[in-house]
């Protein structure tokens, strides 16, 4: 049985491509379902920069909310909220096509109690693939998956930093920037280090292509 904060607990296979996927503003739009949850209770979200707390304020407020509030509403986003979170467009469909072709693992940082509420989410949308519930950069992760398949690998994340840490830990790995709400694409910083793609249609396509690519 696979430990979902265990990257050595999931099944690798060798032979086939591996590609590995964050949730959050990659295959689901997190910031619009944290923005309607919020709602709900008294907040509003202004997306006026690449963050997250500091998008959040009190209706008719003029400061965003600090961080000790803005953990609670996380947290409890995660206990009662995320499950209501929509996929990015062309996520699910595109995902499901490199399938055909490639194993999947599914890579989120997420509260430890999110795990059964993320899990329901992604069946409810086909998403069928093992989940790694992570902390902190990801780069670690990235490496234990990868270097157990002979064949090319892949690793699409919202954060530079994630990146940045698969980067250093599994260079060979190849890298794509997805940020998946429109509104906040403007304000997140990208690096010549990876590729952006933030339409789920061209990046499959890219996808496929590194993924297919046989290895020497």
């Amino acid at each position: 049985m696979s430990d979902p904060k265990d990257p050595a607990s999931i099944e690798v296979r060798p032979d086939r491509p591996l590609l590995i996927v964050d949730v959050d503003e990659v295959l689901g739009l997190f910031m619009h379902g944290f923005g309607r949850y919020v709602a709900e209770r008294g907040y509003e979200m202004r997306i006026e920069r690449f963050a997250l707390f500091q998008n959040i304020y009190k209706v008719g407020d003029t400061q965003h909310i600090d961080v000790p509030t803005g953990k609670i509403l996380f947290d409890d986003f995660f206990r009662f909220g995320s499950e209501h979170m929509e996929p990015a467009p062309n996520a699910i469909a595109s995902l499901n096509r490199l399938a055909c072709s490639a194993d999947i693992v599914v890579l989120t940082n997420a509260p430890g109690h999110a795990r059964l509420p993320r899990e329901r989410w992604l069946a409810r949308h086909g998403i069928d693939y093992p989940m790694i519930i992570n902390e902190g950069p990801k780069g670690e992760a990235v490496a234990s998956l990868a270097t157990r398949t002979e064949h090319p690998s892949a690793f699409v994340d919202d954060l530079l930093h994630n990146l940045d840490s698969a980067a250093k830990a599994a260079p060979a790995v190849h890298r794509f920037q997805h940020v998946a709400d429109e509104r906040l694409r403007q304000y997140a910083p990208a690096s010549p280090l990876h590729r952006r793609i933030d339409d789920w249609l061209t990046l499959a396509a890219e996808l496929e292509a590194v993924l297919t690519t046989r290895p020497r």
